[in-house]
């Protein structure tokens, strides 16, 4: 098992247990995945489901799916309107007869934001612990790199880059829909509507509902991939965000500082969190919110 693998299964039974008594029940809470950069049913996929299984042969998991055929499914990870993709998986979760009473949820990478937008604007079934792995919680300031020969995803991040806040790219191509440009906040604010959205920054259009739901959860744990050279930047997943170079000094608000070149407000000094937008203070001060760390560069 290598070593993501062994730490996301860890992660999951921790904070499950924490707070359901998974270890000591026959029929644990059912559990829903949405993956990152790849498909519902790929192999690293079904290898992290058949893990947890093999632990609790009992428990019900769902992989969250756009497309049901693979190739599909991973190019809606590149292609599509985010906004319609969570209403369309939260109709998906809503006719599933084993979820009705909640679930915790998992989602990897993007997975992470896509299921928090579930909570914020959803919640029916409702999610009890929401665990996000490398996720971009306070958007991207450069677009993913790809692997080799992976020509989906060049072809996506070219004419995101050309582009990132045209009228097409935000409803059509994924990456560009959580692009947050520290140098170029205006045209964010006003071409974004997913990433804007579901952190509540828009003020005339904040949605109180939003933090209601995402104060409920038990647990919202948030993990680091410390070597990750594929979220710029990595502290996202923390809700960090990267501040453009203005002059100022900016030193007592950065995180990380010794493994980054960039200024990173951290969750606690974010406005967002300061005037509690999206209920993050508040599932904060109730203990809600951990802050976990893996030594490892990303999963897809």
């Amino acid at each position: 098992m290598n070593v993501l693998l062994l730490f996301l299964l860890s992660s999951f039974f921790y904070y499950s247990a924490f707070s359901s008594g998974l270890s000591e029940s026959p029929h644990p809470r059912p559990l829903v995945l949405w993956h990152g950069l790849d498909s519902h049913s790929s192999p690293g996929m079904l290898q992290f489901i058949k893990l947890i299984q093999d632990i609790h042969p009992n428990i019900f998991i769902h992989s969250v799916y756009i497309e049901e055929d693979l190739d599909r499914d991973r190019r809606a990870g590149f292609y599509g309107d985010v906004n319609l993709q969570v209403a369309q998986v939260a109709e998906q979760l809503s006719a599933i007869t084993q979820l009705q009473n909640g679930f915790d949820a998992i989602g990897l990478s993007q997975g992470g934001q896509f299921l928090r937008a579930y909570v914020e604007r959803f919640n029916s079934p409702p999610v009890h612990n929401l665990i996000t792995f490398g996720s971009q919680h306070m958007g991207i300031s450069d677009i993913p790199l790809c692997r080799p020969r992976d020509f989906i995803c060049q072809a996506a991040r070219r004419v995101a880059k050309s582009a990132v806040y045209s009228a097409w790219a935000q409803n059509n191509l994924v990456q560009a829909q959580y692009f947050r440009d520290p140098w170029n906040l205006p045209a964010y604010l006003i071409a974004n509507h997913f990433l804007t959205s579901i952190n509540n920054e828009i003020s005339e259009m904040r949605n109180r509902s939003y933090s209601q739901q995402l104060a409920t959860l038990n647990n919202l744990v948030l993990v680091l991939f410390t070597e990750d050279k594929t979220v710029v930047p990595k502290e996202s997943a923390w809700f960090g965000s990267e501040i453009a170079d203005d002059g100022l000094n900016w030193s007592d608000q950065s995180v990380l500082a010794s493994t980054t070149n960039k200024t990173i407000l951290p969750l606690r000094r974010q406005p967002l969190y300061i005037e509690d937008w999206i209920g993050l203070r508040k599932l904060d001060e109730r203990g809600g919110i951990v802050f976990e760390s893996c030594q490892v560069s990303t999963c897809r």
